[in-house]
């Protein structure tokens, strides 16, 4: 089965498996979304990851975070630029998640960042989705 929008599916397994209380979700594989979970992990949002090889193209295993009271790190989790929808930012552009305390992920020329990252950089792109 093909999905037009590979991103959406890869954030639509982690919020379903995170309100399930599921301490891992297991998504099909590809660089974009590799590179996703590296970010989330950098953020800690994540526990860790990691790529299964398998005959096909893969499976990104992430191990989900919680608190010590069993509550969620990811609270909400929110595409914003879709295959249909793009949405670009300038460096001067990029969004504040809920006043700084959460994440934007943008895609830039030198590879998928933070917005606070991409500014440190000044370098704008496409806005992924914001976690917080």
């Amino acid at each position: 089965m093909s999905v037009s929008d590979p991103v959406a599916d890869f954030l639509t397994c982690v919020r379903n498996a995170i309100r399930a209380k599921h301490r891992k979700v297991d998504i099909p594989a590809s660089k974009l979304k590799t590179e996703l979970a590296r970010v989330l992990l950098r953020e800690r949002y994540i526990n860790n990851y990691k790529v299964i090889e398998d005959t096909r193209q893969g499976v990104l295993r992430v191990y989900l975070k919680y608190a010590a009271d069993d509550s969620n790190v990811i609270s909400g989790i929110r595409r914003m630029s879709s295959p249909g929808r793009r949405v670009y930012v300038g460096k001067d552009g990029l969004p504040k998640v809920l006043g700084g305390l959460g994440t934007s992920i943008v895609s830039t020329s030198r590879g998928l960042m933070t917005d606070r990252e991409a500014r440190e950089a000044g370098l704008g792109g496409e806005l992924i989705c914001q976690v917080w």
